[in-house]
């Protein structure tokens, strides 16, 4: 409970801890958040002072504000663990008190969306179609795989730049991606013999680099550079999103229209689940545009 009792080096050093050991998180996710303490500390904010952090927060656009407050929540919740672990009859008080203040920082920096404002999009199958026919240019090919495999397999933006050849493998008669996703969950993700061409069809592209990565950044002159990056990701998603009229378009978008389109034909919320390596149901239904139906429900059918 000492954590708490702390210089802002101190203070610093532990928040960057927390993020840097999270299972949970990507590396380029990590760095986001790392950036927005590092800023934040630099402004002379007290980072355990709920008030100062609340009000340095409404200076900041939507996504550091996001950035900054899930990186306060990574630390939060580690020592709010650490605090519970270690409480006693006699303690009782000072823990409550530190849960609180902790509870106070986590709720310090709101998140409001303009009004009108979707919190999540989703492309129809007509959309996708269109966005992929959009894709052209010196950069096309690679572009194509970037939106496909966001898309077509509903991966993640650390998961897309760090996929590997070695991770693209034939399972029986089917192309698989063998993903290690968040929290270093391991998942297979089947992909469409469309998809694997156009995997395959890259790989004899790209062969010029000694790079084992399937995402390439682009070199002036169109050369193909080792890696790609989470920005350069995010940013060509923008630019196609543009193309059709979706100028917020996001990767997790795609993420998300995969699903939807696999739940709109029939596939399982449960394998859907798997499929996008989510620790629960109750998450991937957040993801589809779906509300329960009181009319007719499974209860309906079981023969009582």
């Amino acid at each position: 409970m000492n954590q708490l009792i702390s210089t802002q080096d101190s203070q610093r050093q532990q928040i960057m801890h927390a993020i840097a050991t999270s299972a949970r998180l990507g590396e380029n996710t990590k760095a986001q958040y790392s950036r927005e303490v590092v800023k934040a500390q630099a402004a002379g904010v007290n980072l355990l002072n709920a008030t100062e952090v609340a009000d340095y927060a409404s200076t900041l656009s939507t996504s550091s504000r996001s950035f900054l407050r899930a990186g306060l929540k990574t630390w939060t919740r580690r020592i709010k663990l650490e605090t519970n672990a270690g409480a006693t009859p006699d303690s009782m008080n000072v823990v409550n008190a530190t849960i609180a203040r902790l509870s106070a920082l986590d709720e310090a920096i709101e998140l409001e969306s303009h009004k009108g404002q979707k919190a999540h999009l989703w492309l129809s199958s007509s959309e996708v179609r269109y966005l992929m026919s959009t894709v052209n240019g010196r950069t096309g090919r690679r572009d194509k795989i970037v939106l496909a495999l966001l898309v077509g397999a509903g991966l993640r933006r650390d998961e897309a730049v760090n996929l590997r050849w070695e991770d693209v493998k034939n399972q029986g008669e089917r192309v698989v991606l063998d993903i290690v996703g968040k929290g270093q969950k391991a998942r297979i993700v089947p992909i469409s013999d469309t998809l694997a061409i156009m995997l395959q069809s890259w790989r004899q592209l790209s062969k010029s680099t000694k790079s084992e990565r399937v995402l390439r950044g682009h070199a002036s002159g169109g050369r193909l550079t080792d890696s790609l990056t989470g920005a350069q990701l995010f940013n060509i998603v923008r630019k196609y999103g543009k193309r059709i009229g979706k100028e917020a378009l996001a990767p997790h978008d795609l993420r998300r229209t995969f699903a939807q389109l696999g739940y709109e034909n029939g596939v399982p919320v449960t394998q859907l689940s798997r499929l996008l390596g989510h620790a629960s149901i109750e998450t991937t239904q957040r993801y589809l545009n779906m509300e329960l139906d009181l009319n007719v429900t499974a209860s309906d059918f079981v023969p009582l």
